[in-house]
């Protein structure tokens, strides 16, 4: 209830709160969850249960992990459905209402912005190995260790950029390709 812009505004948002706020998951385990919701439909739900099974689990094991799961379950889905049975009536009148769209608009490009946060947050900790948080006033802000930077990781981005950018290839041959590129690095190094 606190962001808008769906789930990759949320993800933001609690991949902040988890690991830097609350320090439930480490920046790694906050990552394997992000990247088990990047490979399935539905990244909001599958993140939310990872964090909250991580987080029972590693406070009492096995019966808090189901207990947070289920809090977890719980947490995500009667906000969202209470908002849409609510509003849902009413949307048609607010988009047709100058002030209220403009609003829209207004929140639409803040959404861009937490999208490009969860983005260099993601992107910080997969490319290095160590980054610290450093409070400046009322900002946080992630600075990496550059000595810890991952070239193999380095070097599989750009490619990634590249065959998407540049070649214009499709997402499956493009995971495919950067598939085979780590495989041969870890077999190689």
């Amino acid at each position: 209830m606190v962001t808008f812009g769906g789930a990759y505004a949320v993800l933001a948002y609690m991949a902040q709160v988890v690991v830097a706020d609350f320090g439930w998951l480490t920046p790694d385990q906050m990552l394997d969850g992000l990247g088990l919701a990047e490979t399935t439909p539905g990244p909001l739900i599958l993140v939310t249960q990872f964090v909250g099974f991580m987080a029972g689990f590693q406070t009492g094991g096995y019966g808090l992990a189901i207990a947070g799961g289920l809090v977890a379950l719980w947490a995500t889905f009667v906000p969202c459905f209470l908002s849409i049975f609510t509003g849902a009536p009413y949307i048609e009148w607010i988009s047709a209402q100058p002030r209220l769209n403009g609003a829209l608009r207004a929140i639409t490009a803040a959404v861009v912005g937490v999208i490009l946060n969860l983005s260099v947050w993601f992107g910080l900790h997969v490319l290095f190995g160590n980054a610290a948080l450093d409070l400046r006033g009322p900002f946080t802000i992630w600075t990496p260790e550059l000595a810890s930077l991952d070239r193999q990781a380095l070097v599989l981005a750009c490619i990634s950029g590249l065959l998407l950018m540049r070649l214009h290839l499709g997402i499956g041959w493009v995971l495919a390709i950067c598939a085979a590129l780590a495989w041969g690095f870890s077999a190689l190094f």
